[in-house]
Order: structure tokens, then C-alpha cells, then sequence
């Protein structure tokens, strides 16, 4: 059972630095594809950024939106997912989702539906 619990969210100034975390407790996600997800107040939820299982390795894909500011990782011994959010902006802010999934591939990993379990959620909030 994939159990998801994020942390590392909170207020920051703009141009400052958050990472979020994403445990899996259940620790057998580890050949899942990951993804950090956010949804803002009146928005669909998107895609930030994937880690993608491949056959010996994980590979990364941003939304052009973050792309350069912020970096997903994985440590494998601690079953964790990090997405390390620099140079932030007020168009960040929003509540950040982490999300597992089995059949999910570089074309559709932005996809939430492909996705099959999901954290609770951790808000990130960047002012001017």
C-alpha cells in the first residue's frame, strides 16, 4: 500500500527557496513514477514535475513553467520524492500534491488521472 505524506510547505518571500518532501510510508512505491502536482484556489490541478521510472534509471521532466527554478529527486533509501523550489514567485503559490503512479510514461506524466494514489497535500505561499 502507497501511503503518501508531504511536508516542507509554508510562506516565503518571492525569490526565496522551499523543498518539499514526500515520504511513502508504505515504502513500496519505489518503482512507481512520482510527480509533485499543485492546484490553485479557481485552477485545474498541473503537473510541476515528474520522476519517471525507466528500466534502470528515473528520468526528470518539468513544466516549462518551472523549468530551471525547481528540481525533483528521489532518495531511494529513505523511499522519499523532494522537489527543491528555487527563485520562487507569487504565481507559485498554491497547494502542492504529491502523486504515484504505476503506467505512467514521459508523455503523460503531467496527467493527473494517470496517477493513482495522492498525499493530503502541503500549501506553499509566495509573496511580492
Amino acid at each position: 500500500q502507497v501511503q503518501l505524506v508531504e511536508s516542507g510547505g509554508g510562506s516565503v518571500q518571492a525569490g526565496g527557496s522551499l523543498k518539499l518532501s514526500c515520504a511513502d510510508s508504505g515504502y513500496t512505491s519505489i518503482r512507481f513514477t512520482m510527480a509533485w502536482f499543485r492546484q490553485a484556489p479557481g485552477k485545474e490541478r498541473e503537473g510541476v514535475a515528474g520522476s519517471v521510472t525507466g528500466r534502470y534509471t528515473y528520468y526528470q521532466y518539468y513544466a516549462d513553467s518551472v523549468k530551471g527554478r525547481f528540481s525533483i529527486s528521489r532518495d531511494i533509501s529513505k523511499n522519499t520524492v523532494y522537489l527543491q523550489m528555487n527563485s520562487l514567485k507569487p504565481e507559485d503559490t498554491a497547494m502542492y500534491y504529491c502523486a504515484a503512479g504505476v503506467s505512467v510514461n514521459g508523455a503523460n506524466w503531467y496527467q493527473a488521472p494517470q496517477y493513482t494514489y495522492w498525499g493530503q497535500g502541503t500549501q506553499v505561499t509566495v509573496s511580492s
